[in-house]
């Protein structure tokens, strides 16, 4: 799988008055050669995870900075593509944003990970698995200590951010699909708060017995809010971890 797709819209209002002015996923966070854009950590994950063509989704008002931050790859040894998600009338949702990725992706499985997730592993034992099973879809879910906070993967079925979890198993911002995905997002009706859920997409595939899935060994942080993107940063400096390094 040489193929991805970064999710870097949304309104960023976790993270506000910081991102009154600027996308969340340039905000600056720690590495061991100085601060990096936050986005940097995911396309770092999808280029030693075996991807080198990846599809960069960001709204029409942060666009072009983040263009002008990242450039055309040569920096990642990968080639980057942009689009633009149209938020105007509201957020659309990671299932709506997922419509935008046909023509990049044509027939070929392709990962998707969120600007804003940082992951200590790497996966391209797990990328290159996938496009031997006979499944549709992909989700790596992680034992946490707040799962109420995020997708909770329980019995089969995801439970988004439900008050009393069934599980510690919180869905992580990365997944893998065919491009059957397409056909899925069809059909996705809002939720109520007005977005395509990615939920309600890796549903579907979990009622069809369609879904493969993954447990992560090392840290995993969701860095959507300053309290998380401080126990990241805690984590990057006391582990000694490096941006590219092995």
């Amino acid at each position: 799988m040489n193929k991805a797709v970064v999710l870097a819209g949304g309104m960023g209002t976790r993270m506000l008055p910081a991102t009154n002015n600027i996308n969340k996923h340039l905000l600056p966070v720690y590495s061991s050669e100085g601060a990096v854009p936050m986005i940097h950590y995911p396309i770092k994950t999808l280029v030693k995870s075996g991807v080198d063509e990846i599809l960069i989704i960001s709204s029409r008002e942060h666009c072009g900075k983040i263009i002008e931050n990242l450039g055309d790859g040569k920096e990642f040894n990968a080639n980057f593509t942009y689009k633009i998600q149209d938020t105007s009338k509201g957020a659309i949702g990671i299932a709506g944003a997922l419509k935008l990725c046909k023509v990049f992706t044509g027939k070929d499985s392709f990962a998707v990970i969120l600007g804003d997730n940082f992951f200590e592993d790497n996966f391209e034992q797990e990328f290159k698995n996938f496009q031997k099973t006979n499944k549709w879809a992909s989700i790596f879910i992680k034992e946490v200590e707040n799962p109420n906070q995020f997708g909770v993967f329980s019995d089969g079925y995801i439970e988004e951010k439900p008050e009393v979890p069934k599980s510690k198993f919180a869905v992580t911002g990365m997944y893998l699909y065919t491009n059957h995905v397409y056909d899925v997002t069809k059909n996705i009706k809002p939720s109520g708060r007005g977005e395509l859920e990615i939920t309600d997409v890796n549903n579907h595939y979990c009622k069809k017995d369609s879904i493969q899935v993954n447990t992560i060994n090392g840290f995993w942080g969701d860095m959507g809010t300053p309290e998380s993107m401080i126990k990241t940063q805690e984590f990057i400096k006391n582990e000694h971890y490096t941006l590219f390094g092995e």
